[in-house]
């Protein structure tokens, strides 16, 4: 079969890859684009480059992808937010399964649940009762409406019958800021923006969102286990593209992430960030998205957060 002029072009060594991040420089996806680009040029032998366009809790830089040619060679580090907004934004400009080719899937990250020293609250069943004898009183930082750090906090909110204020930034490491400066109470952030502050007394990490203690963070609880029964939340990160990205052009780029996931530095690189790597075909990462669609479909119902 004769290669369009898409494919083409796709193969040519001066083309440059771009990976947008729907989120402000120093968020979770955005550290996670840095620790591979590099590599990931090699393994496509194009150059590859970031662009962050946040807003709207990831939604202006993820149309900007859903809106870009199949041959653009444009993609987005996408995550959990990703579907989070298929729900929680009555109006999108684009549909987060019909929009996009699932390109390549990274890994997986469990959430950490911090807070500020003032907060008397040392474990997730001192700090819900807490807040519920201060209503209205404590905050929370995020990364933006619609964002994962946001839709954990919300859904935790939801199941623990608290009243929190929402603070809304732009960047995962923003809102951790906020609480290490004490201007913020509390933020739930992925693994990759906590493990850095593990043992910084400027602020506390109190819990963990996933089951059962993080191999990463091993002394700190499960939230499920220390407070609030039944609660989860977690998160994949991966690659998509513009729907219509062609067949082999997703193929190319889905083994050079395979190749990656098998490299000691990355591999390294993501144990440090909290993301457990896994490599999957393009089709099996299109599975899991439509499972996971309905999944966060679920949970943004359960937490009651809205787009004001």
């Amino acid at each position: 079969m004769a290669l369009t002029a898409g494919a083409t072009w796709a193969q040519s060594p001066n083309r440059i890859e771009r990976i947008v991040v729907p989120f402000a420089a120093g968020g979770v996806q955005d550290l996670l684009a840095r620790a591979i680009s590099v590599e990931l040029g090699t393994a496509l032998g194009q150059s590859v480059i970031i662009e962050n366009k946040p807003g709207a809790g990831g939604t202006v830089g993820t149309a900007f992808v859903a809106k870009a040619a199949p041959d653009s060679g444009v993609m987005v580090m996408a995550a959990a937010s990703h579907n989070i907004a298929g729900t929680l934004y009555p109006k999108l400009s684009y549909d987060p399964q019909k929009d996009f080719a699932p390109i390549a899937h990274i890994g997986t990250a469990g959430y950490v649940l911090m807070v500020h020293p003032d907060v008397p609250a040392k474990t997730t069943a001192e700090y819900i009762q807490y807040a519920k004898a201060n209503p209205g009183k404590l905050n929370y930082a995020t990364a933006g409406v619609g964002s994962a750090t946001h839709l954990s906090m919300a859904y935790f909110n939801g199941m623990a019958g608290i009243d929190v204020v929402h603070v809304p930034l732009k960047a995962t490491g923003e809102a951790i800021n906020e609480v290490i400066s004490g201007r913020a109470h509390a933020v739930i952030a992925a693994s990759i923006g906590a493990l850095a502050f593990a043992k910084d007394s400027r602020i506390r990490l109190i819990g963990v969102t996933s089951p059962k203690r993080s191999k990463y963070l091993p002394d700190v609880p499960a939230i499920a286990d220390s407070g609030l029964p039944g609660y989860q939340f977690d998160s994949w990160f991966g690659l998509l593209g513009p729907a219509g990205m062609a067949t082999a052009e997703v193929a190319r780029v889905n083994a050079a992430v395979a190749k990656l996931l098998k490299d000691p530095i990355i591999l390294e690189r993501l144990d440090k960030q909290g993301i457990e790597p896994q490599a999957m075909a393009s089709a099996d990462f299109g599975k899991l998205l439509a499972v996971d669609y309905e999944r966060m479909a679920k949970v943004v119902k359960a937490s009651g957060a809205k787009v004001e």
